[in-house]
C-alpha cells in the first residue's frame, strides 16, 4: 500500500478526497477493473422497445398533460473542448500538408456557420492563414473552446451556438409550459463566456418564445479527481513532489446530478444539436420518452404502497412480472425458493431506487456502447449501457456478442432520481465501483496511467430500474469533426 505523508494528507484534505478513494484506486490500477459479462445484446422485444406512432403520441400528451405540474430539468455537459473535432485541422497545419478533411473543410468553408466571422478576420485565401485564424487565440480560438460557444448553425438573423440550440430545444420539453429549466456542467476557464452569452441571449429568446428561463452552472468536484499513477503503479508525481490528480471523465458528473432537485431531468450532449426547422421528431420523442416514464414510476409507487398492506401470491407474481417486463430485470430461478418476507423485501428494493429511460438507435457503425443484458454474478440480470473499453475483446463470445448489437449509445436519457414520497435519492448509491476505466496518457513526456470514474450512464448508473426505447435515427445527430456540420442535418436549408 503506498505511504502518503503529511502533506499529501493535508492536500487531500483540502481537495475533499477521502483517503481509502486513493488506495482503493491504486487497487484498481493494480488489479484492473473486472470486465462486463455481456449475456446477450438487448434487441427490439427483448430489452428494446419500440414504440407504434400511436403509443408516442399517447406518451407525449401523457407528458403534457402532466408537466404544469413538475419541476423539469434538463442537463447538458458540455465542459469538454472542441480539440477533437479539429484534429485534422492541427495535422494540417503541423504536418503543412492538406488531408482528406481538411481540403472537405476549405472547398466547403462558405457553408460553415462561423465563414462569416473567420473571413472578416481572415481574409487571406492561405489555407494555413484561415486554419490557424479558425484555430489560435489571435483569431476565433476554436481550437482551446468548448463545442458549446462555437458557432454550429446559420440562420437568417446570424448564427446560433450548440448553448444556444439547447435553450430552444429545453423551451420545447423541459419545460412546465412557463418555465425552462438548465444545467449545464463547464469546465472552470470557459465559465464566464457561458454565463454571459446567457445574459446575453436569455431577454431574447424569452420575448420570443414566451418563457422564462432557468439558467444554471455547475463544474466537475475537484474530491472527484482521481489519482495517476506510473506503469509500475507507484503513484505518479509532479517534479515539486506532489501527487498527480486528474479529471475523473464524465462520470465524475454524477456528483453534480445528484445535487439537482427535479421531477423528471432529461440528459442529452451539448453537440447533438439540430436547427429549428428539423427538430420536430427530437421533440416528440423527449416528450414520449418523459411520459412513459412518469407512468413507470406512477405505477412504482403504486407497487411499493400495495406492498405495505396484505400480500397475495398474486400480487408478488405480477409485481415481479413488471419488473421483468418494464425495469430492465431478469431474475433467477433462486426467487421461487425464497419465502414470502424475502420476496417482499427483495421486490422493495428493485422498485424502491432510480429508475431511468434510454433512448437507443440503430447500430449504424458508429464507435461507443449500447444496450445488453448484462450478469450481476448472482444469476440474475440487467439492462446496462456498456462501452467498448469494458469489454473483454480477447473472449471470443464476448467480443460476437458486443459486435453484434443491433442499437447504440447515443446519450438520450431522461431520469427520475426522487422515490415514491418524492424525496431525493443518494444517486452515489446505486454506482458500480468496478466499473472504471484505465488509461495510459503521458505528462512532460513520462508515461502514466489515468484512471475514469464509472460513466455517468454506465456503471455510474449500473444499479437504476433501466428502461431502453428505440428513438429515431434523426434525433442523433453528433458533432465529432468539424465536419460533421457539413452534414444535412446542421444545414439550415
Amino acid at each position: 500500500m503506498c505511504m502518503l505523508s503529511e502533506r499529501e494528507l493535508t492536500d487531500l484534505k483540502n481537495r475533499g478526497i477521502r483517503v481509502e478513494d486513493v488506495y482503493q484506486q491504486v487497487e484498481f490500477f493494480k488489479n484492473g477493473f473486472p470486465w462486463m459479462s455481456l449475456e446477450n445484446s438487448a434487441v427490439i422485444g427483448d430489452g428494446i422497445l419500440k414504440l407504434s406512432d400511436a403509443e408516442v403520441a399517447q406518451w407525449a400528451n401523457h407528458f403534457d398533460v402532466l408537466k404544469s405540474n413538475l419541476h423539469i430539468l434538463k442537463m447538458v455537459p458540455a465542459s469538454g473542448a472542441a480539440t477533437r473535432m479539429f484534429k485534422s485541422l492541427f495535422e494540417h497545419i503541423s504536418e503543412g500538408k492538406s488531408n482528406k478533411e481538411s481540403e472537405l473543410f476549405l472547398t466547403h468553408l462558405n457553408e460553415f456557420a462561423f465563414s462569416k466571422a473567420l473571413l472578416s478576420l481572415c481574409p487571406s485565401q492561405d489555407s494555413n492563414e484561415i486554419i490557424k485564424t479558425l484555430l489560435e487565440e489571435k483569431g476565433l480560438d476554436y481550437g482551446s473552446l468548448p463545442k458549446g460557444l462555437l458557432a454550429f448553425h446559420q440562420y437568417e438573423d446570424g448564427s446560433r451556438t450548440p448553448l444556444e440550440e439547447h435553450l430552444y430545444e429545453a423551451a420545447a420539453y423541459a419545460s412546465d409550459g412557463k418555465k425552462a429549466r438548465l444545467h449545464f456542467t463547464v469546465s472552470p476557464e470557459h465559465r464566464a463566456r457561458f454565463e454571459n452569452l446567457v445574459n446575453e441571449l436569455l431577454p431574447k429568446l424569452e420575448s420570443k418564445l414566451g418563457i422564462d428561463f432557468e439558467v444554471q452552472f455547475s463544474e466537475q468536484k475537484p474530491a472527484t479527481d482521481t489519482v495517476a499513477v506510473q506503469l509500475d503503479n507507484e503513484l505518479f508525481r509532479e517534479k515539486d513532489g506532489s501527487i498527480l490528480f486528474r479529471p475523473a471523465g464524465h462520470g465524475a458528473l454524477l456528483e453534480n446530478l445528484n445535487e439537482l432537485q427535479a421531477d423528471l431531468i432529461f440528459i442529452k450532449n451539448i453537440d447533438n444539436v439540430v436547427p429549428d426547422a428539423k427538430r420536430e421528431s427530437t421533440i416528440r420523442y423527449k416528450k414520449a420518452i418523459g411520459g412513459l416514464l412518469l407512468s413507470i414510476t406512477e405505477k412504482i409507487k403504486d407497487y411499493l404502497l400495495t406492498l405495505e398492506g396484505e400480500i397475495s401470491a398474486g400480487l408478488l407474481a405480477e409485481i415481479l412480472a413488471y419488473a421483468q417486463t418494464h425495469l430492465g430485470i431478469k431474475i433467477s430461478n433462486v426467487f421461487g425458493q425464497l419465502s414470502v418476507e424475502e420476496k417482499v423485501e427483495w421486490l422493495k428494493t428493485i422498485l424502491h431506487r432510480p429508475t431511468r429511460i434510454c433512448g437507443v438507435v440503430k447500430n449504424m457503425g458508429e464507435p461507443g456502447g449500447g444496450p445488453f443484458w448484462c450478469s450481476d454474478g448472482h444469476g440474475n440480470f440487467a439492462l446496462q449501457l456498456v462501452e467498448s473499453a469494458q469489454v473483454d475483446m480477447q473472449n471470443e463470445i464476448q467480443k460476437e456478442i458486443f459486435s453484434n448489437s443491433t442499437h447504440f449509445n447515443p446519450v438520450d436519457l431522461v431520469c427520475s432520481t426522487k422515490d415514491f414520497e418524492g424525496k431525493a435519492f443518494n444517486l452515489m448509491s446505486f454506482r458500480d465501483m468496478s466499473t472504471g476505466f484505465i488509461t495510459e496518457k503521458t505528462k512532460d513526456g513520462r508515461k502514466l496511467k489515468a484512471q475514469e470514474l464509472p460513466g455517468l450512464w454506465n456503471g455510474a448508473m449500473a444499479h437504476w430500474n433501466t428502461i431502453f426505447v428505440e428513438v429515431p435515427l434523426d434525433t442523433f445527430n453528433p458533432v465529432k469533426t468539424v465536419t460533421d456540420l457539413l452534414r444535412p442535418a446542421h444545414q439550415n436549408d
